[in-house]
């Protein structure tokens, strides 16, 4: 019998296009022989929905063609089974069952550990990093301070909220001025490089920062790496175990890998093939020492991030200085990173076959450990007498 795989994609999220390319790209490369592919669309709306067109681009399109012929659905749990149920007012009929959840998600309100807690809270095997693992991938300030604890380089940064940047303009910016220009200004738990800047003068800084704003609460501003080079690692596994794949470099036409670079292939009209079609080098141009620290490094913060499942570790390196700083986990990468373990003879096949091994394995596994006990310490609770103050309530 199938495992039936239910590829969850999209959602309220500026990377919402980008989810559904990677998810699409899965869905094409999955062992239809062991699994049977159950596409779960999540709307700009957050309403859910299923069917087979969903696993083609085209559908894409006409968002209004979509809605009017896939199924509404939501996910639920009946005596430890899993559900896909359709909507109908006060109605609910069962569409399909599942047995395991791959997110293939990116950005704010599903990558960063949304997704992950509800999945969790139905008790169904998912495939990924758990809830801690995916928020510290996409909050850039707690994942440096957690990183910085544990001795792994990160460039030097300033954070704030917004709120602080309105009221107290004058301070951060002179504490921005401390790290020199030129400086990167990020939103902190966005990704795909969206609403980001280069500053290279103090009198744009201001513009920068309230673009980012625009995206997010949370702002971070980055000390840049001159002389850079920008190069990628992919890891998979878990805390007892990681694999690394071949490095590669990334070439784009912007002064970092933007979001055109990475999806709108520099502004052509072919369309997108995501992550895989960015301009690389693979292997990247380092000497053998400097692969192995980038390789090793990246290994570490997988296990500190408590990160699972495939991962991709992006570096910056001053190929002048040849110092190594940790820019970013990206705890569901764009297209998987499968062109990298291409390169390690791993099929995208196998890759995804792997990865739900790894997913299942966890669960089995969580579900051997104690997370609550039988003793009901109520049972023997003294009435009311614990309640004296209830009726003045």
């Amino acid at each position: 019998m199938k495992i039936k795989v239910g590829v969850v994609f999209g959602g309220e999220s500026v990377e919402h296009e980008v989810s559904i390319i990677s998810a699409i790209q899965a869905m094409k490369n999955i062992n239809e022989e062991k699994y049977e592919v159950v596409p779960i669309y999540i709307a700009k709306d957050q309403t859910w929905y299923t069917g087979n067109m969903l696993k083609e681009i085209d559908i894409y399109r006409d968002l209004d063609l979509l809605k009017r012929f896939a199924k509404k659905v939501t996910l639920v749990k009946s005596e430890n089974r899993f559900f896909l149920m359709k909507t109908n007012g006060v109605f609910r009929k069962e569409v399909t069952d599942i047995d395991v959840i791959l997110p293939i998600v990116h950005g704010h309100g599903v990558e960063d550990g949304s997704l992950q807690g509800f999945l969790e809270t139905l008790k169904i095997p998912y495939v990924g990093s758990n809830v801690l693992g995916s928020a510290l991938g996409q909050d850039k300030v707690v994942m440096k301070q957690v990183m910085k604890d544990e001795g792994i380089p990160c460039v030097d940064y300033v954070w704030f909220y917004d709120t602080e940047y309105q009221l107290n303009t004058d301070e951060i910016t002179k504490k921005i001025k401390k790290l020199g220009y030129p400086v990167v200004v990020k939103p902190a738990t966005l990704g795909s490089s969206v609403g980001i800047s280069v500053v290279k003068h103090e009198e744009d800084l201001d513009e920068a920062i309230n673009d980012a704003i625009s995206y997010d609460s949370k702002i971070i501003v980055e000390k840049a790496v001159e002389n850079l080079v920008e190069v990628n690692a992919s890891v998979i596994g878990n805390y007892e175990s990681q694999e690394v794949s071949v490095l590669e470099e990334v070439m784009g036409v912007d002064e970092f890998l933007s979001y055109r670079d990475k999806y709108l292939g520099g502004g052509k009209k072919s369309g997108s093939k995501g992550m895989a079609s960015t301009n690389r080098i693979v292997p990247a141009r380092l000497d053998d020492k400097m692969t192995s620290e980038v390789q090793e490094m990246a290994k570490k913060v997988f296990r500190v991030l408590n990160l699972n499942g495939v991962c991709r570790i992006d570096f910056l390196i001053d190929k002048k200085s040849k110092k190594l700083y940790v820019n970013e986990p990206n705890t569901i990468p764009g297209s998987l990173s499968f062109y990298l373990w291409d390169k390690c003879d791993k099929p995208y096949c196998d890759l995804l076959d792997e990865i739900i091994s790894l997913g299942l394995r966890r669960y089995k596994a969580e579900s051997k450990k104690v997370r609550s006990f039988e003793t009901n310490i109520l049972s023997n609770y003294g009435g009311t007498k614990g309640l004296k103050g209830s009726k003045k309530i």
